[in-house]
């Protein structure tokens, strides 16, 4: 079979993508680990608000005005922040800050050529920056500082975010998520074949790579 390749379409600043994608990625090393197929997993830019501002303003404030009341921003706080804890996520809503991910998803896409991991590493370093640390990841020195802490060059970085290098590929990436008709993050495609869409749980995860895995080696022994 080799090395299954998977694209996970995410949002640095979507809590739903944090969870479902710490899910997957714990479940797809436990496959390996049962399998010894290594999995290959890019992750692309969906963003669910591409036109929201880089403002510095505190992301509570934004939704209660974006959905129209407090109480609908609590019911769906309560929802997701129960979801991340049993994945030992512990959200601080209080404390986040509104970000466009457009510029986040530019690093994010020279990462994933700069070497392997980098990017699941600056995916991770800005998911818990924006909803656990109060960091404001539409701003380019938190964003170069958080590629420098996972190994990559700090003025490469800040070199980068002051150009508009990479900005066609995210514009790409994100028609692309469209033109799937992606409604729910994570949206993972595996080996451009399977789907599996929105958060499930790891175990769920593990079952459906093992179903996928199954497929795939009655395909390959049926030629």
């Amino acid at each position: 079979m080799g090395r299954v390749k998977v694209i996970v379409f995410a949002d640095v600043t979507d809590p739903w993508a944090y969870i479902g994608s710490t899910r997957f990625e714990r479940a797809a090393a436990m496959f390996s680990i049962l399998t010894g197929e290594p999995v290959e997993l890019t992750y692309r830019a969906f963003q669910v608000e591409p036109d929201e501002p880089s403002d510095g303003r505190l992301l509570l404030e934004a939704l209660e005005e974006r959905l129209g009341g407090r109480d609908k921003v609590d019911l769906i706080n309560a929802q997701v922040t129960a979801a991340a804890r049993i994945t030992g996520i512990d959200l601080n809503f209080d404390e986040a800050v509104q970000a466009n991910s457009f510029d986040a998803w530019r690093l994010l896409t020279w990462a994933d050529e700069a070497g392997p991991g980098l990017q699941r590493d600056l995916a991770h370093q800005l998911w818990r920056g924006h909803f656990l640390e109060g960091a404001d990841i539409g701003d380019h020195f938190t964003l170069a500082t958080r590629a420098a802490l996972v190994g990559l060059e700090l003025e490469t970085a800040e070199a980068l975010l002051a150009s508009t290098e990479y900005a066609d590929e995210v514009r790409t990436q994100r028609e692309t998520g469209e033109a799937l008709g992606i409604t729910q993050l994570p949206y993972i495609a595996i080996e451009q074949q399977w789907t599996l869409t929105g958060v499930q749980s790891q175990n769920d995860y593990v079952q459906a790579l093992h179903q996928i895995y199954t497929e795939w080696k009655g395909a390959e022994a049926a030629d």
